[in-house]
């Protein structure tokens, strides 16, 4: 009934409710408008506000506080003490409002108030020790007049404040001694079975040859253009896009005898070393989504071409009317 397998869960005519909070709210309107939920809309609004607020600031670091010391989650003496400094902050701002306030909302309890004595009962009962909690004066009076309201009694009982934090659990629990067992009497050994004669094993086969690697070598060396492309700073046009013209291998695709519109993840698949006058067919068959765009072969005996691929190398911006939304050099 809850997707993760939690509880708890309230099975209702209509159908399960999970989540503790969602499940109070359901109950609290069951017999319609009552000051559960306040008595107009902002005084409903800051009892959804405190509920939460109780459930995130409150119980939230309680829960990191006292789960790792039980053993219910791994212990972090540094993150037991960012829990406690948070908790801290919670109490301290429920200590102001309720410096003027005997509930948190209006002048009787209503749903924020079972919400946040619920929660406090939590770190009451198990790490919140009388010394803590002397430094919110405000949130003890507070916590022992609801959690002894008759109704409250009646669900929880007498509750007792802790006199201690419990010590740190142990990492490995102590196991029961195991019994005994007596040795068992060692069969006699089977006779061996002959051993079946062991076939040749197979001349590993010769790795197919890459396509490129029949290709004659490039006069371009990539690694030196990335270097000058990198670090020009200044001139970028007469030093960097200057020295790709200077170094264009025409037979290469790696660079730009093959461009898309825009699309840069498209742009940064064919990125990678990938030669001759056409696109590979590996790259056809891996990069599924190829069909959905137009490819155009560049023609760099057209100067307004090349003049396009050298402004899409320098990051021009504009390009072609539209703004550039980001451009990235990794080293």
């Amino acid at each position: 009934m809850n997707p993760m397998g939690k509880v708890p869960v309230l099975e209702t005519p209509e159908g399960p409710v999970f989540e503790s909070n969602a499940i109070a709210r359901y109950v609290s309107r069951l017999n319609g408008e009552n000051s559960l939920n306040g008595s107009s809309l902002i005084e409903y609004a800051h009892v959804e506000q405190w509920s939460d607020f109780s459930t995130l600031e409150i119980y939230g670091n309680i829960l990191k506080w006292f789960g790792p010391r039980m053993g219910f989650m791994p212990y972090s003496a540094p993150g037991e003490e960012a829990a406690i400094s948070a908790l801290k902050r919670g109490l301290d701002a429920l200590n102001t409002h309720l410096t003027s306030n005997t509930y948190l909302v209006g002048h009787s309890i209503t749903l924020a108030d079972i919400i946040t004595v619920c929660n406090l009962n939590l770190g009451f009962a198990t790490v919140m020790t009388k010394s803590f909690t002397s430094a919110f004066p405000h949130v003890e009076r507070y916590f022992w007049t609801v959690i002894n309201q008759p109704n409250f009694k009646k669900v929880v009982g007498d509750v007792k404040q802790t006199e201690a934090v419990p010590p740190i659990a142990s990492k490995k629990a102590a196991q029961p001694a195991k019994p005994k067992e007596e040795p068992k009497k060692k069969a006699a050994p089977a006779a061996e079975a002959p051993k079946p004669v062991e076939e040749a094993e197979e001349a590993p086969k010769p790795k197919a040859k890459n396509p490129l690697d029949l290709l004659p070598p490039s006069p371009m060396v990539l690694d030196e253009w990335k270097r000058l492309y990198s670090n020009t700073k200044s001139n970028f046009r007469e030093v960097a896009i200057k020295g790709f013209w200077d170094m264009y291998d025409p037979r290469d695709t790696r660079y730009g005898s093959v461009t898309t519109s825009t699309t840069t993840r498209t742009w940064c698949r064919l990125s990678r070393s990938t030669r001759g006058p056409e696109i590979p067919k590996f790259i056809m068959d891996e990069v599924y989504d190829m069909e959905l765009y137009e490819w155009t072969k560049v023609d760099i005996s057209d100067e307004a071409q090349k003049e396009r691929v050298s402004q899409m190398i320098e990051d021009a911006e504009p390009f072609e009317g539209e703004a550039l939304l980001d451009a990235k050099c990794f080293k």
